[in-house]
């Protein structure tokens, strides 16, 4: 589709081009607008209607928003700053370079201008920073019959008029009401009569992972966001909570496999960005493996022994990392989820403490038997068993606690995933292992 359009544009067929412009999805669009090069980026983007060019600009990535803004006219930003919704203005904003910032601004209307400021002073990643305050909002007062004429007089501005927001005149919430209840009522009706007070907000401080939460329990469309005063401020719509929750999975992914969060994709992030984001937990990991390294030496007089011990190292600490990376992520995930809470630390180990014991005596049985049919030695098989049995129970257990424990001290549980617990674990299964074949084996 895009090579026809490139093709209508290069022999100057403009009308055809536009409406074939003006029939695909903007989000399509805008994905196809990010692989062109910077011309041609630029013919297309000036092609589409107004409306049409904001929408698609909000779904381009910042890279291809930054070249767009380097080449157009003052007015053309303008324009584009006109008809974008103010939460999508200043997510751009808040990573544009200065440079750009400074150009943006300036082509902003002073009304919005005072908006992206305030808008800019709330915390990062909280409630405030991702709210948008382009809303409906009703007066309890109203009838059905003047909440029409007000949302149609103001609602094709806002970003969502499926949920009126009930104020008072100091623009205290006191209740919602959605679209589907106006039409189904009378229109001599009065909106306090139909609103709903019991309804779930959050307050402009609160944590977006916070928020994203209420979105998925209470399986909500918006959700209002209110001041200390309890004030209406705005609103997060869940388009916002979809991003927050990508944002906050792709942070918690990242953590879990020892690599640095970045706010960036994997294709634009740059190679000596990703070797810095990905070297500091490799160095702390290496310099703790250390220690199963002091292990091993210090056994060397029972390796030497027996040196079919060697075979089986790597074994229990695959197992062991994978048995405790189990738990750990399981766990993390119900963190995430809410579904688990560091009062639930008894309930976890007790259920952990019954896997671990279960599972480990099916992988023992298994490779007791493996090790005798092959090495024809009841004591080395018993030894290996029994030391993949502690290994089992040894990993699930702080695989799943020190999530928890991490979460009590304020920190990210994803820290506490697999290359943390399969370090920690690695050393203490090859502790046991060689105390085991001391105690059992003629070493």
């Amino acid at each position: 589709m895009m090579d026809l359009i490139l093709e209508l544009i290069h022999t100057r067929k403009f009308h055809e081009a536009r409406e074939t412009l003006a029939e695909m999805n903007t989000v399509d669009l805008a994905e196809a607008l990010i692989e062109l090069p910077q011309p041609d980026l630029i013919r297309v983007f000036r092609m589409l209607p107004k409306d049409m060019a904001a929408e698609v600009f909000s779904y381009l990535t910042r890279d291809a928003q930054k070249r767009i803004i380097d080449t157009i006219t003052d007015q053309e930003i303008s324009e584009i700053m006109t008809e974008l919704f103010l939460d999508d203005t200043v997510d751009m904003i808040e990573e544009m370079p200065a440079n750009v910032v400074k150009r943006l601004l300036r082509n902003t209307d002073h009304k919005t201008r005072t908006l992206i400021n305030q808008l800019l002073q709330y915390p990062e990643h909280s409630a405030g920073s991702i709210m948008t305050v382009e809303f409906v909002d009703l007066r309890k007062a109203m009838t059905v019959r003047q909440a029409f004429e007000h949302i149609r007089q103001t609602g094709l501005d806002k970003e969502t008029i499926y949920t009126g927001y009930v104020t008072d005149n100091q623009r205290h919430l006191e209740g919602l009401i959605s679209i589907k209840t106006l039409l189904l009522a009378s229109l001599d009706d009065l909106i306090e009569d139909l609103m709903d007070t019991q309804y779930i907000y959050a307050s402009t401080l609160d944590d977006q992972e916070q928020i994203a939460y209420l979105f998925d329990h209470y399986d909500l469309l918006s959700i209002p966001v209110v001041d200390t005063e309890n004030r209406l401020v705005g609103i997060i719509t869940v388009d916002d909570a979809l991003d927050v929750l990508q944002e906050e999975n792709t942070e918690d992914f990242e953590k879990m496999v020892a690599v640095l969060p970045s706010d960036k994709s994997y294709l634009e992030t740059s190679i000596g960005v990703h070797a810095r984001r990905r070297i500091p937990w490799l160095l702390f990991l290496m310099v703790s493996a250390i220690f199963t390294g002091f292990i091993i030496t210090f056994f060397e007089d029972s390796l030497a022994v027996m040196p079919a011990l060697v075979a089986f190292i790597p074994m229990l600490m695959g197992t062991g990392g994978n048995s405790g990376s189990q738990a750990a992520t399981l766990v993390i995930r119900g963190l995430a989820l809410q579904e688990i809470t560091f009062s639930d630390i008894v309930k976890v180990f007790w259920k952990e403490m019954r896997i671990s014991i279960l599972v480990g005596a099916v992988l023992s049985v298994i490779n007791i038997v493996r090790i005798y049919l092959f090495n024809h030695s009841l004591q080395l098989a018993i030894t290996v068993g029994l030391s993949l049995y502690v290994t089992v129970i040894l990993a699930k257990l702080p695989g799943s606690l020190l999530p928890l424990l991490a979460t009590k001290l304020k920190l990210d549980p994803a820290i506490m995933a697999a290359p943390v617990i399969t370090t920690l674990v690695d050393a203490g299964s090859l502790l046991f292992f060689f105390i085991i074949a001391k105690a059992i084996l003629p070493i």
